[in-house]
């Protein structure tokens, strides 16, 4: 590599952020190769931190943002989200933190969609999503992106959103929760799994043609999904996943 067109900047990872990190490179200082004009949200995403997990970046001892062109020498920290550290003083990489929890979750994620959606969370999901969808979804409806492609959450545009960690769709359930601190925002059992609409209490009688005898004759609490009709009722598969839900606590 020409030395007169790079030079060299140590940046240093925090947290979860070094889970995108090669091993060697974790919890450590790094020595980067930049180029000239090359600028901070650039050279973090080659290394494969996607820049919507970086909520504070300190170069030199201020803040700096995203736009930042790298210089000789620089010495540059990155922290992921805070949750309960109060950073008003300094720059802040995106716009106001979403007040209202909703995601939008990219394809190959269906069984964690419906998990969501089982305890409450406003979730758009669809196999059939494109990464500009996807982005433009987020952008446009306020709406955490989860994935497991960093190329999705490398894109500009994007500035709300999360690398799933784990594979396992119960794991990622628990790893959802614990990141965006949502126990005490869950409302079991108040979104259709199915297509994400909102589920209210209906009468007996509205729905019976179209419950089986069984059911209509033990069962005389019911609901009904606001946007696809599906009807419910707290059969032997509501308790079972109610006990999934407990063991998230």
């Amino acid at each position: 590599m020409d030395s007169t067109n790079s030079n060299i900047v140590t940046f240093r990872f925090y947290e979860e952020l070094n889970d995108h990190l090669k091993p060697q490179q974790r919890k450590k200082e790094i020595f980067h190769i930049y180029h000239f004009g090359q600028t901070v949200k650039d050279a973090i995403e080659k290394l494969g931190v996607p820049h919507c997990e970086v909520d504070l970046i300190i170069a030199n001892g201020g803040s700096v943002g995203f736009d930042y062109r790298l210089h000789e020498g620089d010495y540059i920290s990155f922290y992921p989200v805070f949750e309960s550290f109060d950073i008003s003083a300094v720059i802040r990489l995106r716009p106001e933190p979403l007040r209202i929890i909703k995601f939008v979750l990219d394809t190959h994620l269906g069984k964690l969609a419906k998990y969501l959606r089982l305890l409450g969370f406003d979730t758009l999901y669809s196999n059939a999503f494109k990464d500009d969808e996807i982005a433009e979804l987020s952008i446009n409806q306020k709406r955490i992106i989860l994935t497991r492609d960093r190329g999705l959450l490398m894109q500009k545009k994007v500035t709300h959103g999360y690398f799933l960690r784990n594979t396992d769709p119960m794991k990622q359930l628990r790893e959802v929760i614990a990141r965006f601190q949502l126990f005490n925002l869950i409302k079991s059992f108040t979104r259709c799994s199915l297509c994400n609409g909102e589920i209210n209490s209906v009468e007996k009688e509205m729905v019976m043609y179209r419950l089986p005898e069984s059911t209509a004759n033990y069962y005389t609490e019911f609901f009904i999904c606001s946007l696809c009709n599906q009807v419910y009722w707290q059969g032997s598969h509501y308790y079972k996943l109610l006990n999934r839900i407990k063991d998230l606590y």
